[in-house]
């Protein structure tokens, strides 16, 4: 863009040179045709006046008179050419002075985005040469860890044929507390114990090396991502805002349902606690059915089929065409269309999460139709704790940006629960949430384009947002819960 603005602000400073340049030269012809003639008008109107005075006046005066006026009509017209002349001069002076110092600005400036040209290349080489780095330094830890974990089976295996070795010692001994064994057979004994004893502290040896070659894996994943976030925020600017950083490889997931969709309700004989329990139950098709969770009323829910299993979606958004800025009313009782945008209420919800425990799953997807996960554990209060939150993060391809281990109490903009610095976050950022800091994160935010180029615009937009990390604007989000025994409901 520097570039491009840099060569219209030359093109610009010539187009005005070459007008400046024509002015001139047509003045120039002007003055040109006026010197061409005046001498023609002088010496007509000079012998015109030489003829009239012709018979009143002796030859030696009519030549006098003649050339006195011709002088003067010449020296007049000469003194208006030098006039004109000095104008022109001080004209053309005036506007080359302009156009020099138009042409020094932009020389200045060229050279400056040149140098800033010159630096971001010299960053993304270098950010390619580290990534390329760190990605050799994972595929030697992943090598490792295999050759580790295929050790580990084999000491494993041996560590199973000692013990059915040591259950043999163990009859005799049980049998020699009656009989008195020999000096050798103690021996024998004593050193199979300190084998088995060796045998598991190399293998605990074993495990320790691998569980740290684990978190040397994950860092060095960590950091790729970090950079791989880096290099797309230099090679695309427009979408540096609004995109996930390559795509994590997971089971291909069910699309979210379509706008204008036909759906059918299904309601099986004998209500399910939850969507999970359907698929048990031989459920195979995902869509609308009837749950009844224990100790409440029965109600519709989207059960979507993946993973081998069923889940229960509690939110939904795909194009913003539903207004997620609802009062508190509407997220306890639920809101939307279950084909299209929803989101099924805190009230029910918590019937169903409070059977059993239960893992919550957040998918993302990005403008560049990137998908991200993240999963937690959690539990969620009744209506008594304002449905309290609370996570602790199983596994993801995201940097995490909900707080663990922390009690979110859940706000809509006519109820605040927690007001940070008399800043009240659902009514500034536009849809309730379980707010704890207001740029955490927002789900049921504003739903915004990436063509919305405005900081508090972006703000108020549906984005994930990290802890140490930018933003990322959403094109679509999906919250869904499962029971973490898949099968405790069968």
């Amino acid at each position: 863009q520097n570039s491009r603005t840099a060569k219209t602000t030359s093109r610009k400073s010539l187009c005005i040179l070459n007008n400046q340049r024509a002015s001139g030269a047509e003045n120039m012809k002007i003055i040109l045709v006026f010197l061409f003639l005046a001498p023609l008008a002088l010496s007509a109107k000079a012998e015109k006046d030489y003829s009239f005075f012709d018979a009143a006046a002796p030859p030696e005066t009519k030549s006098r008179f003649a050339m006195l006026d011709d002088v003067r009509i010449l020296a007049n017209g000469l003194l208006q050419l030098g006039h004109g002349l000095k104008d022109f001069v001080h004209k053309t002076k005036g506007q080359m002075n302009d156009i020099f110092q138009k042409l020094y600005i932009f020389d200045r400036s060229f050279y400056e985005l040149s140098l800033q040209t010159s630096e971001i290349k010299e960053e993304e080489e270098q950010l390619r040469q580290t990534t390329a780095r760190l990605q050799i330094n994972n595929e030697e830890i992943k090598n490792l860890s295999q050759e580790m974990n295929s050790k580990i089976e084999d000491l494993i295996q041996n560590k199973i044929q000692l013990q059915e070795k040591v259950w043999g010692l163990e009859d005799k001994v049980t049998k020699l507390a009656i009989i008195q064994p020999s000096t050798q057979e103690t021996k024998e004994i004593s050193s199979l114990k300190a084998f088995v004893e060796q045998q598991d502290n190399h293998i605990k040896q074993l495990l320790k090396i691998v569980e740290d070659q684990h978190v040397q894996l994950d860092r060095q994943h960590n950091q790729i991502m970090e950079l791989e976030d880096k290099l797309n925020h230099i090679e695309l600017q427009e979408l540096a805002e609004n995109s996930f950083t390559g795509e994590q490889t997971e089971p291909e997931a069910v699309p979210f349902p379509v706008r204008n969709a036909t759906a059918v309700t299904h309601q099986p004989d004998g209500a399910a606690p939850d969507c999970t329990a359907l698929y048990n139950s031989g459920t195979r098709a995902s869509g609308i059915y009837t749950i009844k969770p224990n100790g409440s009323e029965a109600f519709d829910v989207y059960c979507e089929m993946k993973f081998g299993s069923s889940w229960t979606v509690i939110q939904n958004r795909v194009d913003g065409s539903l207004d997620f800025n609802q009062t508190w009313d509407a997220y306890t009782n639920g809101f939307g269309d279950l084909n299209e945008e929803f989101w099924l209420g805190l009230n029910k919800t918590y019937s169903i999460t409070k059977q059993g425990d239960y893992i919550l799953r957040i998918e993302l997807q990005d403008w560049r139709d990137n998908q991200r996960y993240v999963e937690y554990a959690f539990s969620l209060g009744g209506p008594e704790t304002d449905y309290t939150l609370q996570l602790s993060r199983v596994s993801g391809s995201i940097p995490n940006a909900l707080p663990e281990q922390t009690e979110l109490k859940f706000s809509t903009a006519d109820r605040d629960m927690d007001i940070i610095n008399d800043f009240n976050c659902p009514e500034n950022y536009l849809g309730g949430w379980w707010h704890s800091e207001c740029e955490e994160t927002n789900l049921n935010g504003k739903y915004v384009t990436p063509r919305s180029r405005g900081r508090l615009d972006r703000r108020k937009g549906l984005y994930w947002k990290p802890k140490k990390g930018r933003y990322y604007l959403l094109k679509s989000t999906k919250i869904m819960i499962h029971p973490t025994d898949l099968k405790s409901f069968d």
